[in-house]
């Protein structure tokens, strides 16, 4: 469940008819997942683009009046995106619920960095169009896994950013243990980052 909420904050859409829930995704594995979570037997259909006018995106839609209420309650709203702030997520479900934002709109990156003797540098990142979501989230990680990040602005939203040692640590709290829903694509992109970066390491002492 907790996995759940994580990618309606990021991907999610709550209707103003007060019943119906959308979860849109590019990744169709990844509605896949939600709907196993939440145990929905509604079909997948394909949403079109407001960048491109092409379907180029998956979606499923249902209703269910109680938890729209109960998500209103943990700090979901309608039009979500600027206006989300704190969400009531308890402490140990947390980073399941942090799983889900990165599996949404979050991402790991890398490059080498010609500045530091070729370094390779990666960071984990979680997009969203409200700082004072971002400072929640990053408050919150502060507290429970002690590593702290930075909150970048671009021209369509915030980015809030974790280097390389936050990176780590992030990652093996979000991904606990193998027998939990997550998105295989990104978990393979962060797995062949670590591999780069151990190789790396064991070049440079060799």
């Amino acid at each position: 469940m907790a996995y759940a909420v994580g990618l309606l904050t990021t991907d999610g859409c709550l209707s103003k008819d007060g019943r119906h829930i959308d979860f849109t995704s590019k990744d169709k594995d990844l509605i896949e997942t939600f709907k196993d979570c939440l145990g929905l037997t509604n079909k997948i259909g394909k949403k079109t683009s407001g960048y491109t006018n092409k379907k180029s995106s998956f979606r499923v839609q249902f209703g269910d009046i109680n938890f729209y209420k109960w998500l209103l309650k943990i700090g979901l709203t309608p039009h979500k995106s600027k206006s989300v702030g704190v969400l009531k997520i308890p402490d140990k479900v947390f980073f399941d619920f942090l799983r889900g934002c990165f599996d949404g709109d979050g991402t790991i990156f890398s490059y080498w960095d010609p500045r530091w003797h070729s370094s390779y540098m990666f960071y984990i990142q979680f997009v969203s169009a409200s700082p004072p979501h971002l400072q929640w989230l990053e408050k919150t990680i502060n507290r429970l896994a002690g590593v702290s990040g930075k909150i970048n602005e671009s021209k369509r939203a915030y980015q809030l950013v974790f280097a390389k040692k936050s990176s780590y640590i992030l990652f093996r709290k979000m991904f606990y243990i193998e027998d939990i829903p997550f998105l295989e694509r990104k978990h393979r992109k962060a797995i062949t980052i670590f591999k780069t970066d151990e190789l790396h390491n064991h070049a440079r002492v060799v």
